[in-house]
């Protein structure tokens, strides 16, 4: 899906570089073939690190399982505490006690945000960023062209966390 904000490619027009071509343009988004994608991700605010997996059904399966990967990044000593907004997949670890029961075995805590309050989690002021580096301004034709997208800015964000541009996105976007 094109997504507006301010476009990378250069213009064309009247100061424009002959050897270059002029950018794309962008699709009309009322054909979605091939659905959705969604993006697992966490962050960690001890190591400033970005973590994320796209997977394309947003489901308790795929949401325990990114839990899981989780967990194999600190050892097993170290509580992990996630927090999550209230989509489903998340709430539905409230109601299964199984679920519950696994967590607690494994040494993680989930914790829910209240409803109408995501600012109160830090990961909302990655993901403006997130927007800003990757999304904004492009037309991505296919889900692997912006997946990759997508992972090579978690990789470069991991690796200049304290970039200045970085910061200033982060820091405008932040609020709580």
């Amino acid at each position: 899906m094109p997504h507006p904000g301010k476009q990378w490619a250069e213009r064309g027009g009247k100061h424009k570089d002959p050897d270059r071509e002029p950018r794309r343009r962008r699709r009309a988004t009322y054909n979605r073939y091939g659905g959705v994608r969604h993006l697992f991700a966490a962050y960690d605010l001890a190591r400033d690190k970005l973590y994320g997996h796209i997977k394309p059904i947003k489901r308790r399966t795929q949401f325990l399982e990114f839990c899981r990967y989780l967990r194999t990044l600190y050892s097993t000593h170290v509580r992990i505490a996630i927090v999550c907004d209230n989509f489903s997949p998340h709430l539905t670890t409230k109601k299964c006690r199984r679920v519950g029961d696994r967590e607690a075995a494994n040494n993680v805590e989930i914790a829910c945000t209240p409803t109408n309050s995501s600012w109160l989690n830090r990961i909302e002021t990655q993901f403006t960023a997130l927007r800003y580096f990757t999304l904004d301004g492009t037309d991505h034709a296919t889900h692997k062209e912006q997946g990759s997208m997508i992972r090579r800015y978690i990789i470069r964000r991991n690796r200049h966390a304290d970039d200045r541009r970085l910061r200033a996105v982060v820091d405008r976007a932040n609020v709580a």
